[in-house]
């Protein structure tokens, strides 16, 4: 099966291998990037191992996204660029009618998120969404769990995500919150979307609060570790942490006027029966602080795992038991999630599945982020509403 590439990022790369990996037949014969030259050259000199994969003798480059969908016979797009033009870059491939594999977040403002909508509802596309947490052994199990009434109807959650690697959205490109429309959409948008999956009933409001108490100061803007005179006794220096191999030139000052994206954030989020959701996520947490714990509490009894821990606990109310479940990680990347992703999209690609990561669960959670994030600015609660997101929603976030 023939793969084009929008944007042949890292994270895509590494999807393609996954895809590769459980079905060799597949292979990447187009690619469209502002960097062709440049992949065009990493890759014939690459190791014999990644050539054999891409076949880069075989890849042909285009300039858009429509030069390689009519210069090109695909089975499957997938698109990979920075996450500003996610939705820009679907909303030029889905007319075309092949799979689509398309990162998340789907958007990173409300304009976008109504241009995909509409354009994914006049589509035959079938889109697998990068959402590669609710098809980890975790939330499968914990799915079925719930769905067995064990512990009785899910009348409350909680949710925590202290993220061990938050340097990332401060000392890299992701600081750039007009690239990533904030870190709800960065990271809340993966959790939202369990919570909705693991529920499986619709959000109706939502409030948030954000701060940024840790990775703001002084330094001039545009600085980089390796130009700062405190390199060597800066606890988040890129310098120390660098690896072989790694730019000698070091990233950004954490600490300088130009970090963006706010360090924590909460939200709570309404649902259709009256319940309601606790979110919580912290980006200067790390090591063994890391945690990305889930607990649902119905009458019957409490669900509780951590995709760190590889555990599922159930606690019964009523009795004098608690039932422990061991799980063990998928193969690839976010604890198997990724191989289910691969597994789904070359299934769709063939003709045998639907999606099960669909578009509309990437627009609705992509929805809740934003409104998060207008809550936040705004300090109001915000409805939240897939079916009714037209233009007079979007002029209001």
């Amino acid at each position: 099966m023939r793969l084009g590439v929008i944007g042949y990022g890292t994270r895509i790369r590494n999807m393609i291998d996954e895809i590769i990996r459980i079905e060799p037949a597949c292979r990447v014969t187009a690619i469209a990037d502002i960097r062709n030259e440049a992949i065009r050259d990493e890759l014939a000199g690459s190791g014999a191992e990644q050539r054999r994969k891409t076949r880069s003798d075989e890849i042909a480059y285009f300039d858009t996204p429509e030069d390689m969908i009519r210069g090109a016979q695909l089975d499957g797009i997938l698109i990979g660029t920075r996450c500003s033009l996610h939705a820009e870059m679907a909303v030029r491939a889905l007319p075309s009618g092949i799979p689509l594999f398309l990162e998340k977040p789907v958007a990173t403002n409300a304009a976008d998120l109504l241009r995909l909508k509409e354009a994914y509802e006049q589509s035959r596309s079938e889109v697998v969404v990068s959402f590669p947490l609710r098809e980890t052994p975790h939330v499968r199990l914990a799915k079925e769990i719930i769905d067995s009434g064990r512990i009785g109807t899910v009348e409350h959650m909680q949710v925590e995500n202290n993220v061990p690697y938050g340097h990332v959205y401060f000392q890299y490109w992701y600081r750039d919150e007009q690239e990533t429309g904030g870190l709800f959409l960065q990271k809340a948008t993966h959790d939202f979307d369990c919570i909705n999956h693991l529920l499986g009933i619709q959000p109706k409001w939502i409030s948030a609060m954000t701060s940024k108490q840790i990775f703001k100061g002084d330094k001039p803007a545009g600085l980089r570790c390796k130009a700062c005179d405190e390199q060597l006794t800066c606890q988040d220096s890129v310098v120390l942490r660098r690896k072989k191999g790694d730019d000698e030139h070091g990233e950004y000052c954490a600490y300088a006027v130009d970090t963006g994206n706010e360090d924590s954030g909460s939200a709570l989020i309404q649902y259709e029966t009256g319940m309601h959701a606790a979110y919580s996520q912290n980006f200067f947490a790390r090591k063994k602080a890391a945690t990305r714990r889930y607990r649902l509490l119905g009458y019957k009894g409490t669900l509780e795992f951590d995709i760190y821990s590889n555990q599922i606990k159930v606690f019964m109310h009523h009795t004098h038991r608690v039932e422990t479940y061991d799980i063990e990680p998928g193969p690839g990347g976010h604890s198997g999630g990724d191989t289910a992703l691969a597994v789904n999209f070359i299934e769709v690609m063939q003709g045998k599945k639907k999606s099960i990561f669909p578009l509309r669960d990437g627009l609705l959670s992509a929805l809740m982020c934003l409104n998060a994030k207008w809550s936040a600015e705004n300090r109001r609660f915000q409805a939240v509403d897939w079916n009714e997101l037209g233009r007079a929603a979007v002029h209001a976030l």
